[in-house]
């Protein structure tokens, strides 16, 4: 009997010693040079937990080896030092001095020039393009074997097929309009089976979703862009993951994520931050709870999340040379924990700009994210941009307002831009009046053109780096009031059914080249003058609903006039005599007429003048 339960064991063991394989390691490849030398592999597969790695690389030791709660998870921190030499090495896995595994790994050489790339600042034009609804280039990409979510056009929150095919098809357009850098919401695998289109559920962290293309694809639309002079910034999400990621089904470690995969809903309190009144369990709720059901919070006081975090992200800025980070719903992750996760990547990219969203509402909350601001408890984000939301509440109100008064219609920019003391660097913030989660710009001005001008003049003409919302640039309709696919509409156009296509002028209505034209005739002077991209701001209170700034630097000045009044104005150039200096006229730049800038100035209601002045 022992001699039978002997060879069962024995035929046992060599069943899970025949049946553990690695399935896969991410990173999927790593870099020399880095000034971190330690990388982390998570490795994943069937029973491996107890495998012993082996490497025998010159330069590339293993440091140490975790295992973790699940027998389907290694961790291998392996430290690459100065001498280790780029090409593909194995990593065999062992039991009981046995190999069970062999797996090509490969150490790149990095670009020297890398971490010294520039970067998107106030001389950019911002474009963010929603890519599922923009265009689509290549149809057969669509449905996709093994993604759930299936194309339905008929849906406004179903998949629509906009894909990297098609932004690369309309590069054309957006330097017809002049942009400068390209935004898109997410590209990585969501593969949820409902609502997948927006693509802030990842369920891949190194995989570009196949229904938008492929890895290569996009560092295709990274170069590019680069070849015309443009830019390109990827959307992370640090904070949550998708329902649907396979480690859901399997957590390396309890505590990988907040709550387990107990579904707890965050309370969306960004101000438990700094209230200090707070209750444990308020802040608790808002830096642990999901943020929706589909969308489970990341722990990164799990060190181990954090180091798999920081890594997906100098992954992807290496592989494909972007120019840029936005990083998703920022003040929802452990501050201190998201701070070091941004260190962590600036310290490979010391010149990288990286813009957080961090949703408050006034310039004494938004300040608090921006690295640099000196507040109360030494915290320090890292981010040297911030997604400007106060300025965004103003301008939303600021043009349908005839009120007259300080703090009222045109009133509220000058207001919020007098808080500007609160940010370490006010000219580093993205502008904005709309983008994929707000009302359309044009919706919050009742589709009024003369209201809608005003509006993208300000957001050309002010402090900032200013960020176009796709199709603003043609008054591209939709309500949020009807949903959140409203506002992400398909881009007239860029489906092969569409009856025209807004990317030939000659199919554009005449408002639609209205505003095309006017956008782009500012956002071309801005490009071709510095001033308008850091010169100095200088503003006088609002009188008459009436707003008049000036960009100023040595060598030019530059005269903004917001008549947000139905009724024409007649404005007392002396009271602007602190801008206008010795200068004697000025040339509006939006009609190419002169006028002296003695006495006074006669402007039309509901216009603006933007003078260059002589």
């Amino acid at each position: 009997m022992k001699k039978i339960v002997s060879v069962f064991l024995l035929l046992t063991l060599c069943f899970f010693v025949t049946r553990a394989e690695v399935n896969r390691i991410d990173p999927p490849n790593w870099w020399t040079g880095f000034n971190n030398n330690e990388l982390q592999l998570m490795v994943y597969g069937d029973d491996i937990s107890h495998l012993e790695p082996i490497i025998k690389h010159k330069g590339v030791s293993i440091h140490s080896v975790t295992i973790p709660q699940s027998d389907n998870y290694l961790f291998i921190n392996l430290v690459i030092n100065a001498d280790a030499e780029p090409g593909t090495f194995e990593i065999v896995f062992k039991r009981n001095n046995e190999t069970v595994d062999v797996y090509a790994y490969e150490l790149k050489d990095r670009d020297k020039n890398s971490a010294y790339r520039g970067s998107f600042d106030n001389s950019d034009v911002l474009y963010l393009l929603f890519p599922d609804r923009f265009a689509n280039g290549d149809p057969s990409n669509d449905l996709v074997d093994g993604l759930t979510d299936k194309a339905d056009r008929d849906d406004p929150f179903g998949r629509h097929g906009g894909d990297i095919r098609g932004i690369l098809d309309n590069l054309d357009y957006l330097q017809e309009l002049g942009v400068t850098t390209i935004w898109t919401t997410p590209l990585l695998e969501d593969n949820q089976p409902r609502a997948s289109y927006h693509h802030y559920a990842t369920t891949d962290y190194y995989r570009v979703d196949p229904r938008f293309g492929t890895n290569s694809e996009y560092k295709q639309l990274v170069d590019a862009c680069h070849n015309r002079g443009m830019k390109v910034i990827m959307d992370m999400i640090p904070n949550h993951c998708g329902s649907a990621h396979p480690w859901m089904d399997d957590l390396p470690f309890d505590d990988w994520i907040n709550g387990g995969t107990t579904y707890t809903q965050t309370n969306y309190r960004i101000a438990t931050t700094n209230d200090p009144y707070v209750s444990a369990s308020d802040a608790n709720l808002n830096f642990n709870g999901w943020f929706v059901r589909e969308m489970p919070d990341l722990n990164q006081n799990n060190s181990f999340m954090l180091t798999y975090l920081k890594q997906f992200a100098i992954w992807w800025l290496e592989y494909t040379g972007l120019d840029g980070i936005r990083v998703d719903t920022y003040p929802y992750n452990d501050p201190w924990k998201a701070a070091d996760w941004t260190y962590a990547i600036r310290e490979e990219f010391p010149g990288l700009n990286i813009v957080g969203e961090c949703w408050q509402h006034s310039p004494a909350e938004v300040a608090y994210w921006q690295s640099g601001t000196l507040n109360h408890d030494g915290y320090d984000s890292g981010l040297p941009s911030l997604m400007d939301f106060a300025l965004h509440d103003a301008v939303s109100v600021a043009f349908n307002e005839n009120e007259q008064g300080w703090d009222r219609g045109v009133g509220q920019l000058w207001n919020t831009l007098a808080q500007d003391y609160f940010y370490a660097d006010p000219y580093n913030l993205v502008t904005l009046l709309e983008n994929h989660d707000t009302q359309r710009f044009s919706t919050q001005v009742g589709n009024n053109m003369e209201n809608y001008k005003l509006g993208y003049t300000f957001l050309l003409t002010t402090r900032g780096i200013p960020q176009i919302y796709y199709g603003g640039e043609i008054m591209m309709g939709g309500d949020k009031a009807k949903g959140d696919g409203d506002i992400r509409r398909e881009m007239p156009g860029g489906w092969a059914n569409h009856q025209r296509s807004v990317f030939d002028p000659a199919q554009r209505t005449d408002s639609e080249n209205e505003v095309f034209n006017h956008i782009a005739k500012l956002i071309r002077f801005r490009k071709e003058n510095p001033v308008m991209q850091t010169g100095s701001l200088l503003h006088f209170i609002p009188e008459n609903n009436v707003y008049t700034y000036f960009r100023m630097n040595e060598e030019q000045t530059v005269m903004v006039i917001l008549n947000n009044n139905p009724e024409e104005q007649n404005l007392d150039l002396s009271r602007f005599a602190e801008g206008i200096g010795a200068h004697a006229s000025g040339k509006n730049v939006l009609t190419g007429n002169s006028f002296s800038l003695a006495g006074t100035l006669t402007i039309d209601g509901k216009t603006a003048m933007v003078l260059e002045l002589k």
